[in-house]
């Protein structure tokens, strides 16, 4: 699979990633751009399905009942999330240009249809130093989903992110879940590099991601470096074999990097660096 996606141009579906497509088992993700009064319809079937919406205002009507969700921009307002169980039949319709983006996964259908609001989505400041970042919970333990965890991330330009290095694909003792970032960035030059790794070398590549670029997570680690100046948004889905509660598993840090956590303003230098009086200086 290339795990480096663009969207596409216009207007419909365009960004699609299908568990078959990804070589995974659970994950899917959809990304849908609508005109005013274009509308898209789909079934749940046997997922469950958290709906996000990105950009506008859009009518998420399931089996009748209709819910709205807007938003001005990721930059500036929080989201209402829909989640809806396996088995019913959703049509959205825009009012005014939208974007919106949802992530599946299968499930059981133990969870009724319910409207997350920005009110009960916990927020924190992660991290420190050059690696510090602001994470919204906006759909993970212990709100309720069967598999599917989403979260957003804000990364301002020059600072890192997923740091240090954490892995979720079963190895050192990690569970395992397969993972989307969806970014948009700031600025229309901006762009942040994305680290795909293990510790055995059997994977690594570093991606140059942009506005509307999507990278999925084929295992391993996953760092983010936002260049300076290139403040950074990510939407991430995950979903794999922890279910409800267990939801709330964390990932496990890559040993040769644990060690920030204690430390996360030791390792900077003071410039100019003391290295004596003979040393030319400009």
């Amino acid at each position: 699979m290339n795990h480096h996606m663009h969207a596409g141009k216009g207007n419909g579906l365009v960004l699609e990633v299908t568990p078959r497509s990804a070589g995974w088992e659970a994950l899917g993700f959809s990304l849908l751009r609508l005109a005013s009064g274009e509308r898209h319809a789909m079934a749940t079937a046997g997922n469950e399905v958290a709906f996000v919406p990105l950009s506008g205002r859009v009518t998420i009507t399931v089996d009748g009942t209709p819910y709205d969700v807007s938003r001005s921009s990721v930059f500036d307002a929080l989201p209402h999330v829909l989640y809806v169980p396996p088995g019913h039949d959703v049509t959205l319709e825009a009012a005014g240009d939208a974007e919106i983006a949802w992530g599946s996964a299968p499930a059981e259908g133990r969870l009724p249809v319910r409207l997350f609001t920005p009110g009960e989505m916990r927020r924190e400041v992660r991290g420190g130093g050059p690696a510090v970042r602001e994470v919204h919970h906006v759909l993970s333990h212990p709100l309720p989903a069967e598999r599917l965890i989403v979260f957003e991330v804000y990364v301002p330009g020059g600072a890192w992110s997923g740091w240090p290095p954490h892995t979720h694909d079963g190895r050192i003792g990690s569970r395992y879940l397969e993972e989307v970032y969806y970014y948009r960035m700031q600025r229309p030059e901006a762009f942040a590099l994305h680290r795909n790794y293990t510790r055995e070398a059997d994977l690594d590549e570093v991606l140059v991601v942009r506005d509307g670029d999507l990278v999925a997570v084929p295992g391993g680690f996953h760092p983010v470096a936002a260049a300076p100046g290139s403040n950074t948004y990510f939407l991430n889905f995950l979903a794999g074999d922890l279910v409800m509660d267990e939801r709330g598993v964390p990932p496990v840090d890559d040993p040769d990097h644990a060690w920030i956590v204690d430390a996360w303003d030791e390792a900077p230098w003071t410039l100019p660096l003391p290295f004596g009086d003979d040393a030319p200086n400009d």
